[in-house]
């Protein structure tokens, strides 16, 4: 039976892959020559080719393409569970945030490090040495994900990686965003989903959709359905309260987000 270590990678990957040589696959940053490996990503064959020629005179510091994709929604990231630095899984987190996001396969000697690996998102895991026929089903996988995130594109629609999919849910249905520990909880009319991220990113890519009510909850403008004072606490001051439009939960109201919340009642009047 094939099985491949996974310990380096042609220097042309293929245009759906990031592949890195020299070091475990999916290690970023310089090489064991102090080289910094640079993730060609261009449309345009002749351009790809051009930077590798660019590439090659830079010394302070030097350069080498480690692997090149021609569309990033096409794109797959092999990562190695044990990188220097943060390490993989922050890696894989931070990939499968991006909008769309990158396709990200973790690898590891180590079985027990699957949990960890999906709870980073990672689209699959692999087990070193790999089984040519399973990194054939990871590749399967990472292309439903890319596919999805190729037919979903566009600023409307909201990307969840998850297990073997990415799910699709339209901006319109969210009735709020709520971050928890780790998550966010992104909270629909029938539905409540969990996806990687931050509210600071949410905001600033779809903040005139949404209005900051708390320091952990964004909220849908079209859902604003009333703004009620709840007794004081301990502190003896004024609390409040934000009523939804197709949902029965409440959400609280901080004293610093209070004027933008009255003031977009305001408008919605």
């Amino acid at each position: 039976m094939n099985t491949l270590k996974l310990t380096k990678c042609p220097d042309e990957a293929p245009a759906r892959i990031i592949g890195l040589p020299h070091r475990p696959v999916g290690a970023i940053g310089p090489d064991r020559a102090g080289r910094l490996q640079v993730l060609v990503v261009d449309g345009r064959p002749q351009a790809r080719a051009q930077w590798r020629e660019l590439l090659g005179p830079c010394t302070a510091p030097a350069g080498v393409v480690a692997g090149v994709a021609a569309d990033p929604v096409r794109a797959m990231a092999l990562v190695h569970a044990d990188l220097p630095g943060a390490g993989g899984f922050v890696l894989a987190r931070a990939l499968a945030q991006l909008a769309p996001p990158v396709a990200v396969v973790l690898v590891s000697e180590h079985p027990g490090d699957a949990a960890q690996a999906f709870d980073a998102d990672a689209a699959d895991f692999l087990t070193l040495p790999v089984r040519a026929e399973r990194l054939q089903q990871a590749l399967r996988k990472a292309h439903r994900l890319t596919d999805a995130a190729t037919q979903a594109k566009g600023p409307d629609m909201l990307l969840i990686p998850q297990r073997d999919r990415v799910l699709q849910v339209p901006l319109h249905e969210v009735v709020y965003f709520k971050a928890e520990t780790k998550y966010v909880t992104v909270r629909t009319a029938r539905h409540s989903h969990l996806m990687a991220g931050s509210l600071a990113d949410l905001q600033a890519r779809h903040g005139g959709r949404f209005l900051r009510v708390h320091r952990n909850a964004l909220v849908a403008l079209r859902c604003l359905r009333a703004l009620e004072r709840v007794p004081p606490g301990r502190s003896g001051q004024d609390r409040w309260q934000l009523r939804l439009e197709e949902v029965d939960e409440v959400l609280p109201v901080s004293r610093r987000q209070l004027p933008a919340v009255r003031a977009a009642f305001g408008r919605n009047a």
